[in-house]
């Protein structure tokens, strides 16, 4: 009967290292899942503002899933369907049609330009919203360095 000899580990990389120091005891273990936790979320949570917003709301979804998924398993079964989502974004955008995406452009463009062009509008004609100024006061009181108003 000859015996195979054992295959050695691979020894443990950088993060597992680094992540077995912060789990070293419960205290340095409950305070890491807590940073990672609020961190995590914070960044989860803009990635889904940008998704209705101006920014890359998909990269920060997967940003925030990556930082919640070295601590907890649902973020990183939730990561690994981001990806894929990601993936299938960079690929319609990749065969998305040149006068498609430039038609998009210049509508986006045009609606900013739109709804600039209505704020000054009503500015010039309506002068500045009482809440606008109140809001403006308050901002000066707590932040001293801030300027005050023209014509105020």
């Amino acid at each position: 009967m000859t015996s195979t000899p054992a295959a050695e580990p691979d020894p443990p990389t950088r993060w597992q290292r680094l992540h077995g120091h912060l789990h070293r005891n419960r205290a340095m273990s409950a305070t890491t899942k807590v940073v990672v936790t609020l961190v995590g979320t914070a960044v989860l949570t803009a990635g889904v503002i940008m998704m209705v917003t101006p920014g890359p709301g998909l990269v920060g979804i997967a940003a925030g899933l990556a930082i919640l998924a070295t601590e907890w398993e649902w973020a990183d079964r939730w990561l690994q369907a981001a990806r894929r989502k990601l993936e299938e974004a960079r690929d319609a955008a990749v065969e998305m049609d040149p006068a498609v995406r430039r038609r998009r452009v210049l509508l986006t463009a045009g609606v900013a330009v739109l709804i600039a062009g209505a704020a000054a509008a009503y500015v010039a004609l309506r002068d500045w919203p009482g809440w606008t100024i109140s809001l403006w006061d308050k901002a000066q009181s707590l932040l001293g360095f801030l300027p005050e108003l023209p014509g105020m």
